[in-house]
């Protein structure tokens, strides 16, 4: 497969008439998912929420609500056959420029413990541990604790 350098890549809002093309996706990455419902209510609450496309495939997702000066990344998400190829990084990197544009000075965000790529992920764009809820993600066989992270928004500034 190409490098994602040599696509066609673009972001742009997500609509109520993607939501299909985005369950097919957090199905192919969870185990247990988020509901229609869940990013219907986002889209409904006026959150962003921004498509990764590549080749005029959505590929990738990423949910961020915004307000008294935080940024909560609630869910990014990229097909499996599509990781590590740093469409997240990308995504992610534009949702935390949104959020300084609206004003954010920190964000926030929860990942599964066991998800030690999007660990990886997070941490290479500045986030830190805070912390962790425990029994926080249902998982097909009972909980899974969610690692806490943060990070400033604010240049010359760490969290």
């Amino acid at each position: 497969m190409s490098s994602a350098t040599t696509r066609a890549l673009h972001l742009r809002p997500m609509l109520q008439e993607d939501l299909v093309s985005v369950m097919q996706i957090e199905r192919a990455a969870h185990s247990v998912t988020w509901s229609k419902g869940n990013f219907r209510d986002c889209l409904t609450a006026g959150y962003t929420c921004l498509l990764l496309i590549v080749d005029k495939t959505i590929v990738g997702y990423g949910v961020m609500s915004l307000g008294a000066g935080e940024a909560h990344i609630l869910n990014l998400c990229i097909h499996p056959s599509h990781q590590r190829q740093g469409l997240g990084q990308r995504l992610l990197t534009r949702l935390l420029d949104i959020a300084v544009q609206q004003g954010s000075d920190s964000a926030f965000l929860e990942v599964r413990y066991s998800n030690q790529r999007a660990l990886a992920l997070y941490r290479n764009c500045g986030f830190n541990e805070i912390g962790v809820r425990r029994n926080y993600y249902p998982t097909p066989h009972g909980k899974e604790d969610a690692v806490m992270l943060a990070r400033s928004l604010v240049w010359g500034v760490e969290e």
